[in-house]
């Protein structure tokens, strides 16, 4: 209890400072093509648990956020160059980011895994083709454990969807949640089925999914740390999520 309550006084200062270090309102970059974390309306809007969850830290920091419909392939970019504060699109947080941008604390951590047609076990890889969507944690880690196997890389996960339900690709590699939502639990999705274990390996697959923002943004990086912590012991975390998965998918403390 002590530990939340630091924290969120800690945002609470930064944000009534009054030192200009950051503005009222922020653009948040999202994705807005990665079912159930984010995905688009008919009318436009961008919607999902990455939307809900930065909804509800910003309001936790007494500000307001415009969402910024991005291409993932382009997201990074985006925050460098000013057209969003921050990201908030599931990206993990690994050494190779955090290179180039800064990170939040993880707001959520699932596992990696690979779908394919029921039936289809890891030792069948071999000849096979495997969508991945491009510039992830999951392309790298193809890269390094599966390197004998033909990847095809997709600017969205939808793409991936799409080419695997119409059998032009074997399998699919994801974020285990992700895919199971957005593809497996609908009607594209039968006749597909889970295969080989759950990964979760540091080197590839990093700490978990965190908020982006450029480095030298240290108070707006901990005033999003702290709001994680504050809506997680306030409940309203798990209300966000028990609208959307079955399971708590923060992952181990």
């Amino acid at each position: 209890m002590k530990k939340f309550i630091l924290a969120t006084a800690t945002a609470g200062a930064l944000i009534a400072s009054g030192g200009g270090a950051f503005a009222q309102n922020i653009n948040i970059c999202v994705e807005g093509a990665y079912p159930p974390f984010s995905s688009t309306e008919a009318s436009g809007e961008v919607v999902g648990f990455d939307i809900d969850i930065a909804n509800a830290l910003v309001n936790e920091m007494g500000m307001s956020a415009t969402m910024v419909k991005t291409d993932w392939d382009g997201i990074i970019p985006a925050l460098l160059e000013g057209k969003c504060d921050a990201i908030i699109a599931s990206m993990s947080i690994t050494d190779e980011r955090k290179q180039v941008i800064d990170f939040s604390d993880k707001y959520y951590n699932s596992p990696a895994q690979f779908i394919g047609a029921g039936g289809m076990g890891e030792d069948m890889l071999e000849g096979k083709v495997v969508g991945v969507q491009r510039g992830t944690i999951h392309q790298d880690f193809m890269e390094g454990e599966f390197p004998n196997v033909e990847l095809r890389l997709y600017g969205s996960q939808d793409e991936v969807y799409l080419d695997l339900a119409a059998g032009r690709i074997d399998a699919a590699m994801g974020d285990a949640i992700a895919m199971d939502d957005g593809f497996l639990k609908t009607d594209a999705g039968a006749g597909f089925a889970f295969f080989g274990p759950a990964y979760s390996i540091p080197k590839y697959h990093g700490e978990g999914a965190g908020v982006g923002v450029r480095q030298g943004e240290e108070e707006l990086r901990d005033a999003f740390s702290a709001a994680i912590l504050a809506i997680r012991a306030s409940g309203e975390y798990a209300a966000i999520n028990d609208k959307y998965f079955d399971i708590d998918i923060y992952g181990g403390e």
